[in-house]
Protein backbone atom coordinates (compact mmCIF):
# COMPACT_ATOMS: atom_id res chain seq x y z
CA UNK A 1 0.00 0.00 0.00
CA UNK A 2 1.34 3.45 -0.94
CA UNK A 3 1.90 6.30 1.81
CA UNK A 4 -0.56 8.20 -0.11
CA UNK A 5 -3.10 5.52 0.19
CA UNK A 6 -2.46 4.90 3.35
CA UNK A 7 -2.80 8.83 4.13
CA UNK A 8 -6.19 9.02 2.88
CA UNK A 9 -7.33 6.04 4.79
CA UNK A 10 -6.67 7.06 7.73
CA UNK A 11 -8.24 11.01 6.77
CA UNK A 12 -11.10 9.62 5.78
CA UNK A 13 -11.61 7.82 9.11
CA UNK A 14 -11.01 11.11 11.21
CA UNK A 15 -14.19 11.85 11.85
CA UNK A 16 -16.37 8.54 11.72
CA UNK A 17 -15.95 5.04 11.52
CA UNK A 18 -16.46 3.39 8.36
CA UNK A 19 -16.76 0.19 6.65
CA UNK A 20 -14.63 -0.41 3.70
CA UNK A 21 -17.11 0.41 0.99
CA UNK A 22 -17.73 3.99 2.79
CA UNK A 23 -14.28 4.98 2.89
CA UNK A 24 -14.30 3.83 -1.04
CA UNK A 25 -17.34 6.42 -1.87
CA UNK A 26 -15.69 8.91 -0.03
CA UNK A 27 -12.52 8.83 -2.09
CA UNK A 28 -14.41 8.43 -5.23
CA UNK A 29 -16.48 11.36 -4.59
CA UNK A 30 -13.19 13.57 -3.57
CA UNK A 31 -11.64 12.08 -6.93
CA UNK A 32 -8.50 10.39 -5.36
CA UNK A 33 -8.30 7.96 -8.31
CA UNK A 34 -7.23 10.66 -10.87
CA UNK A 35 -4.94 12.49 -8.10
CA UNK A 36 -3.51 9.92 -6.15
CA UNK A 37 -3.16 7.07 -7.79
CA UNK A 38 -5.42 4.97 -5.56
CA UNK A 39 -6.49 1.30 -6.38
CA UNK A 40 -9.42 1.36 -4.68
CA UNK A 41 -9.12 -2.36 -4.43
CA UNK A 42 -6.31 -1.63 -2.24
CA UNK A 43 -8.39 0.02 0.55
CA UNK A 44 -10.02 -3.50 1.65
CA UNK A 45 -6.05 -4.59 2.03
CA UNK A 46 -5.07 -1.56 3.59
CA UNK A 47 -7.71 -1.22 6.76
CA UNK A 48 -7.03 -4.95 7.36
CA UNK A 49 -3.40 -4.06 7.74
CA UNK A 50 -3.72 -0.54 9.76
CA UNK A 51 -6.12 -2.62 12.35
CA UNK A 52 -3.40 -5.21 12.45
CA UNK A 53 -0.96 -2.38 12.86
CA UNK A 54 -2.79 -1.22 15.73
CA UNK A 55 -3.62 2.31 13.35
CA UNK A 56 -7.23 1.13 13.20
CA UNK A 57 -9.45 -0.29 15.63
CA UNK A 58 -12.72 -2.82 14.29
CA UNK A 59 -15.54 -1.48 16.16
CA UNK A 60 -18.04 -3.55 13.60
CA UNK A 61 -17.61 -6.89 12.65
CA UNK A 62 -19.85 -9.17 10.12
CA UNK A 63 -22.66 -7.65 9.98
CA UNK A 64 -23.84 -7.81 6.42
CA UNK A 65 -20.28 -9.07 5.66
CA UNK A 66 -19.12 -5.51 6.24
CA UNK A 67 -16.55 -4.47 8.85
CA UNK A 68 -16.39 -1.50 10.33
CA UNK A 69 -13.33 0.23 11.54
CA UNK A 70 -12.29 3.18 13.99
CA UNK A 71 -8.71 5.48 14.17
CA UNK A 72 -6.89 4.64 16.68
CA UNK A 73 -4.78 7.05 18.57
CA UNK A 74 -1.46 5.45 17.04
CA UNK A 75 -3.16 5.56 13.80
CA UNK A 76 -4.58 9.72 14.10
CA UNK A 77 -0.41 10.25 15.17
CA UNK A 78 0.29 8.51 12.42
CA UNK A 79 -1.54 10.25 9.87
CA UNK A 80 -0.21 13.86 11.39
CA UNK A 81 3.12 12.62 11.21
CA UNK A 82 2.70 11.60 7.50
CA UNK A 83 0.34 14.46 6.77
CA UNK A 84 3.22 16.76 7.48
CA UNK A 85 6.19 14.90 5.97
CA UNK A 86 4.05 15.13 2.64
CA UNK A 87 3.74 18.75 3.38
CA UNK A 88 7.53 19.10 3.78
CA UNK A 89 8.91 16.60 1.33
CA UNK A 90 9.01 17.66 -2.05
CA UNK A 91 9.21 14.48 -4.68
CA UNK A 92 9.50 14.04 -8.34
CA UNK A 93 5.90 13.36 -10.37
CA UNK A 94 6.16 10.45 -11.65
CA UNK A 95 4.81 10.42 -15.28
CA UNK A 96 4.90 7.88 -18.20
CA UNK A 97 5.39 10.10 -20.30
CA UNK A 98 8.87 11.50 -19.38
CA UNK A 99 10.34 8.02 -20.26
CA UNK A 100 8.71 8.43 -23.96
CA UNK A 101 10.56 11.71 -23.82
CA UNK A 102 13.47 9.48 -23.36
CA UNK A 103 13.33 8.08 -26.77
CA UNK A 104 11.88 10.93 -28.86
CA UNK A 105 14.96 10.79 -30.99
CA UNK A 106 13.94 6.85 -31.68
CA UNK A 107 10.72 8.53 -33.93
CA UNK A 108 10.43 10.13 -37.08
CA UNK A 109 9.52 13.69 -37.38
CA UNK A 110 6.03 12.62 -39.36
CA UNK A 111 5.50 10.62 -36.04
CA UNK A 112 6.56 13.15 -33.84
CA UNK A 113 4.96 16.61 -35.06
CA UNK A 114 1.45 14.45 -35.14
CA UNK A 115 2.15 12.99 -31.61
CA UNK A 116 2.78 16.77 -30.52
CA UNK A 117 0.17 18.08 -31.56
CA UNK A 118 -2.23 15.52 -30.84
CA UNK A 119 -0.64 16.23 -26.78
CA UNK A 120 -1.51 19.50 -27.11
CA UNK A 121 -5.55 18.71 -27.61
CA UNK A 122 -5.16 16.59 -25.53
CA UNK A 123 -3.67 19.00 -22.75
CA UNK A 124 -6.14 21.81 -23.36
CA UNK A 125 -9.23 19.33 -23.60
CA UNK A 126 -8.21 18.22 -19.73
CA UNK A 127 -7.52 21.85 -18.51
CA UNK A 128 -10.60 23.03 -19.61
CA UNK A 129 -12.37 20.26 -17.90
CA UNK A 130 -10.72 20.55 -15.11
CA UNK A 131 -11.20 24.58 -14.62
CA UNK A 132 -15.41 23.05 -15.28
CA UNK A 133 -15.12 20.55 -12.57
CA UNK A 134 -14.20 23.57 -10.16
CA UNK A 135 -16.82 23.06 -7.04
CA UNK A 136 -18.90 20.77 -8.35
CA UNK A 137 -17.17 18.08 -6.00
CA UNK A 138 -18.80 19.90 -3.28
CA UNK A 139 -22.55 18.74 -4.38
CA UNK A 140 -21.63 14.90 -2.98
CA UNK A 141 -20.02 15.94 -0.37
CA UNK A 142 -16.72 16.73 -0.91
CA UNK A 143 -14.77 19.77 1.08
CA UNK A 144 -14.15 23.11 -0.81
CA UNK A 145 -10.30 22.70 -1.00
CA UNK A 146 -10.58 19.46 -2.48
CA UNK A 147 -10.71 21.77 -5.57
CA UNK A 148 -6.94 22.38 -5.03
CA UNK A 149 -6.42 19.32 -6.25
CA UNK A 150 -7.84 20.00 -9.54
CA UNK A 151 -6.27 23.45 -9.45
CA UNK A 152 -2.65 21.81 -9.40
CA UNK A 153 -3.53 19.10 -11.85
CA UNK A 154 -4.70 22.10 -14.31
CA UNK A 155 -1.20 24.24 -13.20
CA UNK A 156 1.06 20.67 -14.02
CA UNK A 157 -0.69 20.43 -17.43
CA UNK A 158 -0.65 23.84 -18.12
CA UNK A 159 3.26 23.40 -17.45
CA UNK A 160 3.13 20.66 -19.35
CA UNK A 161 1.26 22.37 -22.14
CA UNK A 162 3.87 24.75 -22.63
CA UNK A 163 6.65 22.25 -22.79
CA UNK A 164 4.69 20.65 -25.84
CA UNK A 165 3.97 24.22 -27.85
CA UNK A 166 7.66 25.01 -27.33
CA UNK A 167 8.37 21.24 -28.34
CA UNK A 168 6.97 21.63 -31.75
CA UNK A 169 8.15 24.95 -32.70
CA UNK A 170 11.75 23.41 -32.15
CA UNK A 171 11.12 19.80 -33.34
CA UNK A 172 9.37 21.78 -36.79
CA UNK A 173 12.15 24.10 -37.37
CA UNK A 174 14.35 21.24 -36.96
CA UNK A 175 16.11 22.32 -33.63
CA UNK A 176 14.99 19.44 -31.31
CA UNK A 177 15.23 15.65 -32.08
Amino acid sequence: MSSSTRLLILGTLLDEPMNGYQVRRRLEVMGADSWASVAFGSIYHGLSKMADEGLLTVVESGKGGKTVYAITEAGREDFHRNLLLAWHEVRPIVDPFQVALTYADRLDKAELIPALHHRIQDLRRSISMLEHAYGAKQRFGAPRHIDENLRLTAAMFAAQLAWAEDALRRVEAGELF
